[in-house]
């Protein structure tokens, strides 16, 4: 494990491999390890970054305190990505993570050769929800959030994670997670509390629109709920987007498959 410090934090990473640089951000409640799968098929071509954001393992926060918006993350990326000395490199995000991994894209589009976006989290707003009937048909994401982080913050983190998980996933998410991967989740728990203030902006036509980058979505076949949504939504709209989709895969498809999903991220960035 590395640090790097950063906007006065020093934010955790994990590097394997050479290569052109490949910057991978977690989604909500993981952090470096979630990774862990496609470390190895990823690192054969490429120097892969995989950083933990601020508040998460390997901190031990109790959700308390500033620090915890989009705004904040994004900022953090952005001058991990100077600090790292290569210029402009291959962006990865996850869910939460593939938000924050378009907000820096549309911010700093400089700092990112290619842009990868597994079903990345969030909501729609009117521009782009019309483009879509079945985006009214789900509740906005802080519901899940607020009714997760309501049983955290009672002391109940497992009922909280279940009900995040479950919400996001679907019913019986939690209980077919394996231990280890419970565990992970128990550890950035109380990252939720963070979640209700983050001030995350739903994404607009506008912001599909602006993004310049060649840009790659990537989604499990079998996810249910809004997530499938968003990602064809914006696909649609992203200039010269391309995307594709895991077989018999969910939310968490690069760790269901790890061997396609490294394949899909590698022939995107070889050509």
């Amino acid at each position: 494990m590395k640090h790097l410090r950063v906007n006065d934090y020093n934010l955790a990473y994990l590097e394997v491999g050479q290569g052109p640089p490949l910057v991978c951000i977690h989604g909500s409640l993981c952090d470096f390890r979630v990774w862990s799968p496609v470390l190895g098929p990823l690192s054969r071509r490429h120097r892969v970054i995989a950083l933990s954001l601020r508040h998460f393992f390997p901190e031990r926060w109790d959700g308390r305190g500033p620090g915890f918006t989009v705004g904040q993350h994004v900022a953090d990326v952005v001058a991990f990505i100077e600090g790292l000395g290569v210029g402009a490199l291959h962006l990865l995000g996850h869910s939460r993570g593939g938000h924050l991994a378009f907000r820096v894209a549309q911010r700093r589009p400089d700092l990112v050769r290619k842009l990868i976006l597994a079903e990345p989290g969030g909501d729609l707003d009117p521009s782009l929800a019309v483009s879509d009937p079945a985006a009214a048909a789900f509740p906005p994401l802080r519901a899940h959030v607020a009714a997760a982080a309501e049983k955290i913050a009672s002391g109940d983190v497992d009922g909280g994670l279940s009900r995040f998980l479950d919400g996001v996933e679907g019913e019986g998410a939690w209980r077919r997670l394996p231990a280890a991967a419970r565990q992970e989740l128990r550890d950035n728990a109380y990252t939720l509390l963070g979640q209700l203030n983050e001030q995350r902006q739903p994404y607009s036509r506008a912001d599909a629109k602006s993004i310049r980058v060649p840009t790659l979505f990537i989604g499990g076949q079998e996810t249910s709920g809004s997530l499938p949504v968003i990602l064809r939504v914006l696909a649609a709209h992203v200039p010269g987007a391309r995307a594709t989709l895991i077989p018999n895969a969910t939310h968490p498809m690069f760790e269901q498959d790890p061997v396609r999903f490294s394949a899909a991220v590698i022939d995107f960035l070889d050509s």
